[in-house]
């Protein structure tokens, strides 16, 4: 089993994230007293064994540990997931449906972001996970206008290719690469291909993808346009 930090703890976040690897007939138990722990698997397949139930794991399966909880990672085929780790200090979010411990991208809801991107939430306070939501955000070829988010978010991107716009900073983003958002942090993701793009977020406080802020020029120019 290999773990890699992708996006280390900063000050004032309680978001991290890490690469784990299993190989087959191996185990790997993820546990914390006081973090909760979102998985999403993006290759190979395997199983997580949490009380006393037992989860097929494939591409595209999300699955939510608590903080408190012990839960076993099982690989049949290799298994690579990415693990984001939540602080208590993000249980900001009323539970809004009963706990699940696995959603798969085919079985998540739909819903329309900023322009023509749309996403789909696969855990959040609907499925139990009050800290954070983790969903799949789709990015037509090009780029939408400057914005921002309230909330605290980590990225990662399973294909590309797309540009990272934050301020005169531009950071090339293929499969693997990871990023982090600082809330009101003004930013574009751009998709520099010829099809949809996915990538993979999560942030906090729990909510919802679509809540973007135009910066008052992009909004101005809106507003006026036509």
């Amino acid at each position: 089993m290999a773990t890699t930090e992708l996006v280390p703890p900063v000050d004032g976040s309680s978001l991290a994230l890490s690469e784990v690897e299993v190989h087959a007939a191996e185990v790997e138990t993820i546990e914390s007293p006081e973090d909760d722990s979102l998985l999403y698997v993006y290759a190979g397949s395997g199983t997580l064994s949490l009380a006393g139930k037992r989860f097929d794991l494939a591409v595209g399966t999300a699955a939510l540990v608590l903080a408190g909880e012990e839960a076993a990672l099982e690989s049949a085929d290799r298994l690579r997931a990415f693990v984001v780790t939540v602080g208590p200090e993000s249980d900001r979010h009323a539970p809004l449906g009963p706990r699940e411990a696995v959603c798969r991208l085919e079985a998540a809801e739909s819903g329309q972001a900023t322009g023509a991107r749309s996403f789909q939430i696969l855990l959040g306070p609907h499925s139990g996970s009050t800290r954070a939501t983790l969903f799949a955000g789709y990015i037509p070829p090009g780029r939408a206008p400057w914005h921002y988010h309230l909330y605290d978010e980590i990225v990662w991107i399973p294909d590309g290719p797309g540009r990272l716009h934050v301020g005169e900073a531009v950071t090339e983003l293929g499969h693997g690469s990871a990023f982090r958002l600082r809330p009101r942090q003004v930013h574009i993701v751009e998709n520099r291909g010829e099809t949809e793009m996915t990538v993979i977020g999560v942030f906090t406080p729990a909510g919802s993808p679509s809540a973007a802020y135009l910066t008052p020029d992009v909004a101005a120019e809106y507003r006026f346009s036509g």
